[in-house]
């Protein structure tokens, strides 16, 4: 996962969240996000692929300037980059 570091990233988690950000940094029990957006999808009527396909379309809208993952509840990570349109 160090070669996330600096680029834009999808991080998908066992809760219905969806974190979309600038990886800063990968430590041992956490990962860090700069400038992120942390979306509820229980907030909102759109799926998960929805809404990570209009961030990669429109960009990511941070709505969180750090934000701190626990290693243990993501399920996948993946660059913006790489979600097809």
């Amino acid at each position: 996962m160090e070669d996330f570091i600096g680029k834009q990233v999808v991080v998908d988690v066992e809760a219905p969240f969806v974190y979309l950000g600038r990886m800063h940094a990968l430590h041992d029990k956490t990962l860090v996000l700069k400038a992120a957006d942390v979306h509820d999808l229980r907030d909102s009527t759109t799926t998960r692929e929805v809404y990570v396909r209009l961030a990669r379309v429109h960009g990511v809208e941070p709505n969180r300037k750090t934000v701190y993952i626990r290693l243990e509840k993501v399920v996948s990570i993946s660059g913006l980059e790489e979600v097809i349109e």
